[in-house]
Formats: C-alpha cells, structure tokens, sequence
C-alpha cells in the first residue's frame, strides 16, 4: 500500500532489484532561497541546542495508554517560517529513506525535521499490537508537534505512504496547528487503493504470474519466498521503485521494517492492502481542510495518479504534483520533478500565493 515495505534483508518482506528509468528533468528551482533566521547561510545553520551537542537530535517522551515510551527526532536546519516535520511510511519504515532531502532542501533554506514514529527505526517498540492504532499514532504527532513548539506560523506536515493517512488524519483533527499540509504518494481510500491494484494494477502482470501469487495468497502461504519472488520483479520493479539497485536509504530504512507494524495495519505485501487500515476512506471529509494541501504521485505509483490529483480539487486550497516519471517513491526514481515541485508549494504557502486547484 502506502508503504513501500519490501526489502531484501527482511524475511517475508524484501525489495529486489529493480529497473531502472533515469529522470531527465529540470533542476529543482531557480527561484531565490526562501528566507532563514537570518537571512543568510549561517543562519540556517544557527545551533538552538544548548550544552552538549549531539546533532539536533531529540528523544521525545510519549504518553500512551500503555504507558510512557520514547520517540527520535533529529531537526535539520533552521527556518522560524518553515519546519517540515516528516512522516515515514511502511507502517513500520524509518526516517532514513528521506535523506535524499538533504540534497534539495537546505540549499533553499528550508527546516526538516527526521522522525521515527512509535514502532520504527531509533525510537522505542512496545512489541504490542494493540499500540497500532491510527489514532494513537495521530495523538503521538501532536505530542511531537507541542514538544518541538511547531505552530500554525511554521509547521508544515509531510507524510509518505502510510505517512499520508497519518498526515491527513492528524490534519482532520489538528489543522489549526498547521501551515501546510502535504501528502505523498497516498490516496484517501484504501477501499480505492485496493480497487486499484486488483482492476488496474494487477492487469498488467502476465496472466501466468498473477495466476499464480493469486494462489499463494488463496492459501495465506505469504512466507513462502516465491511471493515476493514474483512480486519483486512484476510489481515492485514497475510501482514501488523503478531505481536498480535501490538507492541505498531506501534499501537502509526497508531493512529495519517492523514486520509487525506493517502487517498488522497494511497486510502481507504492497499488492493491495488487507490490515487494519483496509476500511479507511476520508474521501467524503476532504472538503473540510482549509490548510493548504498539496497532493504528490507518481504515474507508475501503487496509488491511482488520477485520485492522487482529485484530491487537490476536494480539499479547500490543494495543489496536485504527478511526476511524470515516478512510482511510489517518486522522491527518488522522478527527483527532479518531486522536488521542484514540494519547493514550489512551501514558498507559495509561505508568500501567502497559494492557487487553488494548481498542477505543480
């Protein structure tokens, strides 16, 4: 689903080479860097820490109905008019596949902020399933959100995958905090998302090949590695990531997928979705965001490109990105594109010049 799980170092879950489609696309934007606490260089690199340095990095405590744990943040940047907090998807990935960012986001002077959710990566696991929970994670973003002091004059919410229903969720409950709202490669119905890649999707397999992952998935069999055989190369080659091998982030963050994360709320693979989520559809509710929203696909994504871009036209103040070259993680196989056009869509909402209904 949303989540771009497989990856060869994980058991049931491994994402193989893939084929790879080059990008040749403008560079990410000519415009003038947005402005910094100072306006300059240094400025954006200001140290808000104080005492022992340790990289801007923050351990969070979280309440939960289980008790307190502990989540990974790690701020980059400093912009008092944009900080860009970023939701991982999987469920159960890391923050580290958004490193890429790195290369496009500081030299516009643009914050970002890493995040390991509850489950993933360097924060705490409960190794409970009842923890979850789309509104437990929901609530675990505000608590970050009050921790890190991001308010409605600078927080922007990016969420990937899985991260996008996060975003969107946290938004239809706490958009008063937020200045923007971006959501990336997820559709608002995960009915729709499975839709898809049973009509769609699965049609563009050779008839023999879906025949047969259709019987392994008759018979629940999703350990034995002829399922992700098959999928790695006719599907997740053609939808999850069209880069071979895998830039080496996204191959880093999919190896230290929480299996049980991911399973319980996506289901066993990327092909459709059959966890908890399988019932999740927000599509009647989004004309109820006022924050700007911009909406990002990718033409070969396991989300269908044509509701990835209704969603801007369902929301108050939405912008729509399909990068013309890029699957689910279209930050990496269409970078260009992607980032040309997140830059785009922070600056507009930062000059108060958003267009409604605008493809980026």
């Amino acid at each position: 689903m949303k989540i771009f799980s497989a990856i060869r170092l994980t058991a049931t879950l491994t994402v193989g080479a893939l084929l790879a489609t080059a990008c040749n696309q403008p560079t990410a934007t000519s415009e003038a860097p947005a402005s910094t606490a100072s306006g300059t260089l240094a400025g954006y690199f200001d140290n808000p820490e104080t005492g022992v340095q340790d990289g801007n990095v923050r351990v969070i405590p979280i309440s939960t109905p289980k008790g307190k744990f502990n989540v990974w943040t790690k701020q980059y940047g400093n912009n008092p008019k944009i900080k860009v907090l970023l939701l991982n998807g999987g469920p159960g990935a890391t923050h580290e596949y958004f490193e890429c960012f790195e290369n496009f986001l500081p030299k516009e002077g643009i914050e970002f902020i890493y995040y390991d959710q509850l489950g993933c990566g360097n924060s705490d696991n409960p190794k409970d399933t009842s923890m979850w929970s789309l509104p437990r994670y929901v609530e675990e973003v505000e608590q970050v959100r009050q921790a890190l002091k991001l308010d409605s004059s600078n927080f922007y919410l990016l969420g990937h995958s899985w991260g996008g229903i996060l975003a969107a969720e946290y938004a239809f409950k706490y958009q008063e905090h937020l200045k923007g709202l971006i959501i990336s490669n997820m559709m608002m119905s995960c009915p729709d998302y499975g839709k898809y890649a049973d009509e769609v999707l699965a049609k563009q397999m050779k008839p023999e090949v879906l025949a047969e992952i259709r019987k392994i998935e008759a018979a629940k069999d999703f350990s034995n590695p002829r399922y992700m055989g098959l999928l790695e190369p006719n599907f997740y080659a053609e939808h999850l990531c069209r880069i071979v091998p895998n830039p080496e982030p996204v191959t880093r963050a999919m190896s230290k997928i929480n299996q049980s994360l991911y399973v319980t709320m996506q289901g066993p693979s990327e092909f459709g979705i059959s966890g908890k989520l399988v019932n999740w559809n927000r599509v009647p509710d989004l004309p109820q965001l006022r924050v700007p929203v911009l909406s990002i696909g990718g033409k070969y994504d396991t989300m269908d490109p044509a509701h990835m871009r209704m969603i801007a036209t369902k929301v108050q103040r939405g912008n729509s990105l399909i990068c013309p070259q890029g699957s689910h993680m279209s930050m990496y196989d269409d970078q260009q594109t992607y980032f040309k056009g997140l830059l785009t869509f922070l600056k507009s909402v930062d000059a108060g010049t958003v267009k409604p209904g605008a493809e980026l």
